[in-house]
């Protein structure tokens, strides 16, 4: 009997995950905090962190907020970090999750438009490496002035759109079926029907992993596009305009060799790009389309010119900073429902299905990054930077911020720096010029390396856990080699750029008038 009641609870413990997967977390929990407190505490946060990492890892195997979470409250437990301090970072990052809940909802009440409008794009852009160009491009466009979660959540509605038109005809299942991930009602009897799905997954992953980067080279060019940049900006002193100009001798080549990259890798097929559209697609596509397009109704129109009048509102509100972002997604949900005449409680739960899952993770990872503090685990990295010669710093600071973004929190990392640099600025360690040419080495350090994994990026994070993913195939190890020709080419030709045209650019735009001479410290 009691080994029956051990077998149901292992069978219960993570559900479907496999047990060796089960195992491996039950060996987290048990060794942390052993190591914790008979080995050395700095060691035990590292090890953490690597941990919750391998949760995510596995996302594809157990969503990570139940093994993260289980690795975060232990660590509390044994006071690795406190909940208090897990408060504080949850109250500091408010804005995101507020961000995360209404923005990702409001966006589910805009998706006949945005289906409507990319259908008709996927449609009549034939050219594969065309249409990835114009949606790496149009993401980094909408980034440098909207949020990078909110561009994302457009995405994957997109594609969840794309897929689930395909899938139920392929299916034979009827308008608003859920779809499963087991391909087990897909009428794959033969190998054309099965490769016709692979290559269609292959091109939506290419697609969204464009579009992933596209917010990242569109993010980093302005004071608005990443949370972080916000915050090296008011530490700065900079406007929009003079934050722009200080970051183009870096974002502006970053871009170009950035849409590049995306051109070769299509065109050569490298790192799993290169999958066009199938015909046999893009035919239910178009007929889907024209279907819809048939019958449309009145009501339907008008529900179509309400979501674009609702979306430039959005952007305006977002662009000029009307409000907080998670307050204008909200205001598109109250605009799109009660206009749309959506007003049953259990419609308006739908749009949060995909949010709140992700919003809960967050504030795990937000309880990590608590640890990461409490254990001092990048102090030394710090110190170290701080402490070499001017003439090698920003270097320095670009690197080990991009390599800190890629397991940590971009705006963590991007707050501690520029706190720091700030310091050495008041101690007098470094000049006021070097103190604007450092911030701009954090806000680059931050945004462009950490790409290279979906811990980087928020964007990425948010894709990889998303009801899409599965779908489409999308692991966390598939978009880390994904994003490796994009991660090689940004960091390098970001390096090259602190490096080599960041000081003598700055000074030329001091010479232009562009810019105004710092004054003394």
């Amino acid at each position: 009997m009691d080994n029956t009641y051990a077998n149901a609870f292992i069978k219960n413990f993570l559900g479907k995950a496999p047990d060796w997967y089960k195992v491996a977390i039950i060996a987290f929990l048990i060794i942390n905090p052993l190591v914790f407190f008979f080995v050395s505490k700095f060691f035990a946060g590292w090890l953490l962190v690597a941990e919750f990492i391998f949760t995510l890892a596995m996302a594809l195997k157990c969503y990570p907020l139940q093994p993260g979470g289980l690795l975060a409250i232990e660590a509390v437990m044994v006071g690795m970090t406190s909940a208090e301090h897990v408060r504080k970072e949850v109250a500091a990052n408010l804005e995101v999750l507020l961000l995360l809940v209404f923005m990702v909802a409001g966006i589910y009440f805009m998706k006949q438009l945005l289906l409507f409008i990319f259908t008709k794009l996927l449609i009549n852009i034939k050219s594969k490496t065309t249409l990835s160009l114009a949606f790496c491009l149009s993401s980094a466009f909408l980034s440098a002035f909207l949020d990078a979660l909110t561009v994302i959540a457009v995405v994957i509605s997109v594609g969840i759109g794309f897929y689930s038109i395909y899938h139920r005809v392929v299916s034979n299942l009827p308008e608003g079926q859920k779809h499963d991930t087991s391909d087990d009602s897909v009428l794959l009897s033969n190998v054309s029907n099965r490769n016709i799905l692979e290559q269609f997954r292959s091109f939506l992953r290419s697609l969204l992993m464009h579009a992933g980067v596209g917010t990242a080279l569109g993010g980093v060019m302005t004071m608005v596009g990443e949370p972080q940049n916000l915050i090296i900006a008011k530490y700065a002193g900079w406007d929009f305009i003079t934050f722009l100009i200080r970051m183009a001798p870096i974002t502006v080549p970053v871009m170009f060799f950035g849409l590049l990259t995306c051109v070769l890798v299509e065109r050569f097929h490298l790192f799993g790009y290169g999958a066009a559209l199938p015909s046999p697609v893009r035919d239910i596509l178009a007929n889907y389309d024209k279907e819809m397009s048939a019958k449309r109704t009145i009501s339907d129109k008008v529900k179509l010119h309400v979501q674009a009048l609702i979306g430039i509102w959005l952007i305006v509100a977002l662009a000029l900073h009307l409000a907080e972002v998670g307050l204008i997604g909200l205001t598109v949900i109250i605009l799109a429902t009660s206009l749309c005449g959506i007003t049953e409680e259990h419609d308006l739960g739908k749009a949060f299905q995909e949010a709140l899952p992700f919003a809960s993770l967050l504030t795990v990872f937000f309880a990590v990054v608590a640890v990461i503090v409490d254990q001092g685990l990048f102090t030394p990295v710090i110190h170290y930077v701080l402490q070499a010669d001017e003439s090698s710093q920003l270097a320095l600071f670009y690197l080990f911020n991009g390599l800190l973004s890629s397991i940590s929190d971009n705006v963590f990392v991007g707050t501690v720096y520029i706190t720091e640099a700030r310091a050495a600025l008041e101690a007098g360690i470094v000049s006021l010029p070097q103190y604007q040419m450092l911030a701009v080495a954090i806000n680059t350090g931050t945004n462009l390396p950490s790409v290279a994994t979906p811990n980087g990026q928020a964007a990425f994070l948010f894709l990889l856990t998303s009801a899409l993913a599965p779908l489409i195939r999308l692991s966390y190890g598939r978009m880390v080699l994904m994003a490796l020709p994009y991660t090689i080419v940004l960091t390098l030709v970001g390096l090259l750029c602190v490096e080599y045209t960041l000081h003598p650019m700055t000074d030329l735009f001091y010479k232009w008038n562009w810019l105004s001479m710092p004054e003394s410290h």
